[in-house]
C-alpha cells in the first residue's frame, strides 16, 4: 500500500519517484522483519530480482508483457 502511495504522489518525477518508492518499499520491510536496513535492503533486492525473473520468463512465453505495476525497473 505504501508502494502505491508513494508512486501515485512522486511516481511521474523521473528517478526521484521510483527512488523514494524503493526506499519506501525497503522501509516497509525493515520495519516489519527483524534484521536491520542491510536485511531489508537484500530482501528487496531478491524479491525485484525475482520479480523480473518470473515476468520475463511470462512475457517469453507471451503469457504477459513486463507493464506489471508495482515492479521497479520493469
Amino acid at each position: 500500500m505504501v508502494w502505491v502511495v508513494i508512486s501515485f504522489f512522486f511516481g511521474w518525477i523521473p528517478l526521484l519517484g521510483p527512488v523514494l518508492a524503493l526506499i519506501a518499499y525497503t522501509a516497509i520491510i525493515n520495519w516489519r522483519y527483524p534484521g536491520g536496513w542491510g536485511t531489508a535492503i537484500v530482501i528487496a533486492v531478491i524479491a525485484w530480482i525475482s520479480a523480473f525473473v518470473v515476468l520475463y520468463m511470462l512475457g517469453v512465453m507471451g503469457i504477459t508483457t513486463f507493464d506489471a505495476m508495482g515492479v521497479p525497473g520493469v
